[in-house]
């Protein structure tokens, strides 16, 4: 296994979560065969998608191996974002040392 971590920050403001900063590479499997970051980075796509799809107006920055989402502090889009944690967690729990999770208040 390679010696890397995906780094997941969610930002939290008010008692709500407020957006993220993800970055790195679980280090499960070489690239392109890595089932920890396909599984990571969909879900990640899917809530910004919705995030959109739901009027939340998401500002997302996406670079070389980071992506940024920030939103309003609003309870809806926060449950949502809450979810996309648990699901993390899900996958931390499976595949252990591959996800750093950690919340911000900003």
């Amino acid at each position: 296994m390679i010696a890397t971590m995906i780094r997941a920050e969610f930002y939290g403001s008010k008692g709500l979560l407020t957006g993220f900063r993800f970055s790195g590479h679980s280090g499960y499997a070489e690239s392109g065969s890595d089932i920890v970051c396909a599984a990571f980075s969909s879900a990640v796509q899917l809530t910004a998608n919705l995030l959109d799809e739901f009027g939340f107006s998401p500002d997302i920055t996406v670079e070389d191996n980071l992506i940024e989402c920030r939103v309003e502090p609003d309870k809806d889009a926060s449950r949502m974002l809450n979810q996309l944690r648990l699901h993390f967690e899900s996958i931390s729990e499976e595949f252990p040392n591959t996800i750093n999770i950690t919340i911000s208040e900003v």
